[in-house]
This record gives structure tokens, sequence and C-alpha cells, in this order.
């Protein structure tokens, strides 16, 4: 499929971006007895599409291993939402800027896929937005050791993608993960990214 037949069904898939999605999270079941009482911690990521030939393909970074949540771990450009930001949309932006070095003017926003909690106390809202092919990623070492990029087609096929089994908090926990891309060893795509991406391939589905 060409790439910009799959960002028109990929924008019939996603909420408007004119009606930020609300809900507590598509994924609290799951997480049922991990989470604190606490309200959530609003945050935003930024989940890229770049035209490359005849598919699209989803930018990625690595988390620098000296942060406090999630270091090392393959991850979104994103972060809590900032009492100046429009929306989730302005976070994800700004957040992606601050990360990789993406101006504004390089992404074309096109709706949002619904939130996900997280363990570390966040409530999540995913910003989908098409990258222009030209963007090169200048990542902010104090944040990210590396950006990469994986193919979309790649990312929504069902074989690639498996539960595994992790204990946290002292119990067992199920959790998404992808099987290795062969193009980027070493980088295991899991958690709360494979949750995003795996939201997307069921949004897509929904519409056949």
């Amino acid at each position: 499929m060409a790439a910009g037949t799959q960002l028109d069904a990929i924008a019939q898939a996603l909420h408007p971006l004119d009606a930020e999605p609300a809900g507590a999270g598509w994924n609290l079941a799951e997480l049922d007895g991990l989470l604190k009482p606490a309200p959530p911690l609003e945050a935003a990521v930024l989940l890229g599409l770049v035209p490359r030939r005849d598919d699209l393909a989803v930018l990625l970074t690595v988390r620098n291993d000296g942060l406090r949540l999630h270091a090392g771990q393959v991850s979104l450009p994103g972060g809590r939402v900032d009492p100046h930001d429009t929306g989730a949309v302005g976070t994800a932006l700004r957040e992606a800027r601050e990360e990789v070095g993406l101006p504004s003017a390089l992404a074309r926003p096109m709706g949002f896929l619904d939130p996900v909690r997280t363990v570390t106390g966040y409530r999540v809202v995913p910003v989908v937005a098409q990258l222009a092919p030209a963007f090169v990623p200048r990542p902010d070492p104090s944040e990210v050791s590396a950006v990469f990029e994986v193919p979309l087609r790649f990312l929504l096929a069902r074989e690639h993608l498996r539960e595994v089994q992790i204990e946290f908090a002292g119990r067992p926990r199920r959790v998404l993960e992808y099987l290795p891309y062969p193009d980027a060893p070493g980088h295991r795509i899991w958690g709360v990214t494979a949750s995003i991406l795996y939201n997307l391939r069921e949004r897509l589905e929904a519409l056949r």
C-alpha cells in the first residue's frame, strides 16, 4: 500500500484533532491493583509517521540510561503536559522539539489514539502526525541516546507482537512486546510503546 493511501486510512481510524479523547485509559483492566489511588499525571506522546518509498516508518527513540523513569527503554517522543501547552498536540510537538529537534513546521498532526495509562502514574494521549521525510533527528543526549525507524508494516503485523510475563511490584504481569526488528538489533519495543502501536492496529482493523 502506498504511503499516501496508508495515511488516508490512518486518518479515518483516529479521533479527530478537534475532539481530544477523554476517558481514563483503554488498558485500565490490565493494571488492576497496580495503580496508586491519586489522579494520574497528564502526558502526551508523538507517534510520528515518515513516508518512505512504498511504506511509512515510525520514529522511535531510546531514552537516556540516566533518566528517572523508563530509563533505556524504547519510547515515542513525549512527556508531561505543561500548563502553557495547547492541549495534547502542543505537548507532543514541544516534547518532540526538545527531545529530537523536530520543528513543528515539519509535523502535520492527524489525530489521536485512545488514552493509555502507565504503571508510573501517567495518563498518556498519543498524537499521530505525519513527519516530513527531510527531517533529520538531532537528539538531546540528556534525554535520548538513539533515534531509529521501524516500518509501520512490521509493527502492524499480528505475528510480530506477543504477550510476555514480567514481575512488577511483586506480582506477575503480562505486557506486550514486539519481536526484534532485524535492522534495529538490541532495541526492545515493549510496554507502553507497544500498547500504543497495538491500539493503532486495532483501530485500523476496526475499519475493515
